[in-house]
This record gives C-alpha cells, structure tokens and sequence, in this order.
C-alpha cells in the first residue's frame, strides 16, 4: 500500500502548531501522516518564513510528497514556499489570498507593529504573491464577530472590515478567493477556531482524499 503524503499544518499569526491539534488529531485518525512543527511567524517576513519551513521540513520529513493543511497567513506562507517541495493537495482555512484589508488599515500602528512583525506588514498586500504550487480548496468563515475570536470586535467596531461584508470577523469571504483555486466552500465558524469545527474537519478530509469538496467526487 502506498504511504499518502505527509500532511503539513501551518498555523497563522502569531499562533502556534497548539493551534492545530484537535485537526492534526483528526487527520492522524483518518490515516494521514501529519507534521505540525509551527514556525515563529512573528520573527520574519514570509521570503524567511518560507525558507525556515521548507529546510525543517525537508530534515524531519524527507524526501517525499507532502499536502498542507493551513490556516490565515498559513496558506499565504505555502504559496511563498511555492514548488520547492512536492505539493500534493493544499487545502487553507480563512486565508487572507487577497491580502488582508484589515492589516493594511492598521500595519502603521505601534503596537500592531511590535505583536506581529514582519510578517504582520508582508500580509498586508498580496498583490505580487505566487500563486498555489498545488491544486488548493478554499474554506472561508462566514460568522462574523464572534465569543471565540475576541479581536473581531475591535476589527467590528473601528469598522476595519467594510460594512456588509461577509467574513469570519478578522478575513472577509472575497479576501479567502483572491487566489486561483479549484474548490471553494464557506463554513459558520469565526476565524479563530475555523480548524476545530466538524464541518471543516469533513471538508478537509474529503479534499485531501478527492481533490474536491463534493460528495460526489471521486
């Protein structure tokens, strides 16, 4: 039998691999090979993020395929990475592929400068970023400000994300498509804990094994 590719989880800003368990769990239970070594998002830009990730994984895991499973600037981090490891399947949960409107409102801002570094600037603006080295499914948060996702209130009441716009309380749905992707899904969850939701989970699961979102995938 063949071994399926080792699933790799990337955590987003300023979170930690912690971020990623219940999910890895879940991916553990369903046969895949799982790597959640996190990286330290906050010390670098993307370009040094990227090459920080590719050497560890490349000593830890090897030679072989991997597929990735991220979440926020997790996914903006695989497409720095780019072909330089062999992608499978990508799938990215609340990705800011567009850039994020709301680091781009606030990125000048002492205090956002000093929590999320280098990386808080680069994410700001995805004009110029690659595209998915792989085929990729997008999975978007449709909650809005939520109890989990503590910061969605600040970002909602200095209005940080346009009036109407549908998002997960920290991305907006049309930010989560700026990138060309084979599927696309939206799940009621707040961007913090999009991960731990079943119906990501299952999402999740049935992409990586069909290349698609859909039941009737094969």
């Amino acid at each position: 039998m063949t071994t399926p590719p080792t699933v790799l989880l990337l955590h987003g800003l300023a979170r930690t691999s912690a971020s990623l368990r219940k999910l890895e769990s879940a991916l553990q239970a369903a046969g895949h090979p799982t790597w959640n070594g996190g990286y330290p998002s906050t010390q670098a830009d993307l370009p040094a993020l990227a090459a920080d990730v590719i050497a560890r994984v490349r000593t830890e895991v090897g030679p072989g395929p991997v597929a990735a499973v991220t979440h926020s600037m997790g996914g903006i981090l695989v497409r720095h990475i780019g072909a330089r490891l062999p992608w499978t399947r990508i799938v990215m949960l609340a990705p800011p592929n567009g850039g994020s409107g709301v680091a781009r409102s606030v990125k000048d801002w002492w205090l956002y400068r000093w929590i999320y570094g280098p990386a808080g600037q680069t994410v700001a603006d995805g004009e110029a970023w690659p595209p998915p080295p792989a085929p990729c499914g997008v999975i978007a948060g449709t909650r809005g400000p939520s109890l989990d996702n503590p910061p969605s209130w600040l970002i909602q009441g200095l209005r940080l994300i346009p009036p109407g716009a549908e998002s997960d309380g920290t991305v907006t749905v049309d930010e989560t498509r700026g990138t060309p992707h084979v599927d696309f899904a939206t799940v009621d969850a707040g961007h913090t804990r999009i991960m731990n939701h079943p119906e990501t989970q299952r999402l999740v699961l049935r992409f990586l094994a069909t290349g698609s979102f859909k039941e009737e995938a094969a």
